[in-house]
């Protein structure tokens, strides 16, 4: 298999960028540590994609000798080209807002989005190899020495769905990410994942399935959203509740959030989208198009 391509990483990274590590986690000298990495439009972020992450954790806990130090949101660059992207700016910051009191080892990479190009998901993992491996000589440990971080892939279902389409993915670049990262990939309600995972089988000890029960995950340490003072809270656990400010009503006419996000979104990234004026025509246009029963094209492997 392929070693990662720090050469691209290196061309790719400009002189005052500042890779995220601050909240990186040390690690049992025993256990492997585990980086979680989530590529996606989060146009805006929602509570889904949070949720992913200590989710992903506690199932790595059944996978011995693994031991999760962080997690990335990596937002996809403005060359991806999706409609209704909002500028990579808007959703760095989107991201920081979700993260910054809701957890204490999640972050936010803005290498990707800030790309004037669009960077394939590979080359992105290739760079948190770069980034944790090469330049910081991997992650240190409890007993002061510092191991090789194993970088995942952290997705929802439809990934692996996606990922088994050759007309889809680079089979390449399939190849590269099961073969020498691997993926987290979390079960959604409805969806069939036992063909795609067959047509997978080569990399399947590289692919862990978060399973769920019913419409909730099968353990019940996960985020979600909570009533708090008459408004919508966000909590890691119940008793790490987060006290927001209040939402901003929205300007008038303003088209509702629910038409375009697949879940709650967090209160502050409500505001900020209120603040900002964010996704005000792509609502409108989203009405006009349901009024005449047509939708948009499915979406890509990337979307968030």
């Amino acid at each position: 298999m392929a070693s990662s391509d720090f050469d691209f990483v290196k061309k790719m990274t400009p002189a005052t960028y500042t890779f995220p590590s601050h909240r990186l986690r040390r690690a049992s000298s025993s256990n492997t540590p585990l980086v979680l990495v989530s590529c996606g439009s989060f146009s805006p972020i929602t509570f889904l994609h949070l949720r992913m992450f200590p989710m992903a954790r506690d199932h790595s806990r059944n996978e011995a000798g693994f031991e999760v130090v962080g997690g990335y949101l990596s937002p996809v660059s403005d060359a991806y080209k999706k409609k209704g992207l909002a500028p990579a700016v808007h959703r760095i910051r989107m991201c920081e807002l979700a993260t910054e009191n809701t957890s204490k080892w999640l972050m936010v990479d803005p290498w990707e989005a800030e790309s004037p190009t669009y960077i394939p998901t590979a080359r992105v993992l290739d760079h948190f190899d770069y980034e944790i491996n090469h330049v910081m000589g991997g992650v240190e440990c409890t007993d002061g020495t510092r191991k090789p971080a194993k970088i995942v892939l952290l997705a929802g279902a439809d990934l692996i769905q996606t990922i088994s389409t050759p007309e889809v993915w680079d089979a390449r670049d399939v190849e590269h990410i099961l073969g020498n990262f691997g993926a987290f990939v979390l079960e959604r309600t409805g969806t069939e994942l036992d063909s795609a995972l067959a047509s997978l089988k080569q990399w399947e000890k590289n692919i862990h399935v978060i399973r769920q029960v019913g419409n909730q995950p099968a353990h019940g340490g996960f985020l979600r959203p909570t009533q708090h003072e008459g408004a919508l809270a966000f909590e890691e656990k119940p008793e790490h509740r987060l006290h927001v400010r209040p939402i901003h009503s929205p300007p008038a006419h303003y088209p509702s959030l629910t038409s375009m996000a697949p879940g709650s979104v967090p209160d502050d990234v409500v505001n900020y989208i209120y603040e900002h004026d964010l996704y005000r025509d792509l609502d409108l246009q989203r009405s006009e198009k349901e009024k005449d029963g047509t939708d948009d094209a499915a979406p890509g492997p990337r979307d968030g």
